[in-house]
């Protein structure tokens, strides 16, 4: 096993995925994700893309982001809306409920924790 661990989609075939549909708001929106790293225990790293739409999101999990391009506005229920885009990073914590809005195709790195 490696223990570096190079973040570049060109390294694996995409798994293709949308929001359920309970979860779409609007749009058709398409996902790829590029899982990089996996490791037991539940930590996932790689590269993820979305096409423009809305949908709810639910996360039970911890996960950081970093925003390699495009244009996306993330609402908090009962909080605020923050747009975010290229540079743009954050964190999402377990618990967060809201929705996520692809305003441009938007293509970002990822770390997840279970």
């Amino acid at each position: 096993m490696a223990n570096f661990v190079e973040i570049d989609a060109e390294l694996v075939e995409p798994e293709r995925g949308a929001p359920a549909e309970d979860r779409l708001i609007s749009g058709d929106p398409k996902f790829l994700t590029w899982n990089l790293d996996e490791q037991e225990g539940g930590l996932y790293a790689g590269v993820w893309e979305a096409t423009p739409g809305k949908w709810r999101i639910e996360y039970d999990e911890w996960e950081f982001c970093h925003i390699l391009s495009g244009v996306s506005v993330i609402e908090e229920d009962g909080g605020k809306t923050r747009t975010v885009s290229e540079g743009d990073s954050f964190v999402l914590k377990p618990g967060f409920k809201g929705t996520w809005e692809v305003l441009e195709t938007t293509r970002k790195e990822y770390v997840i924790r279970l």
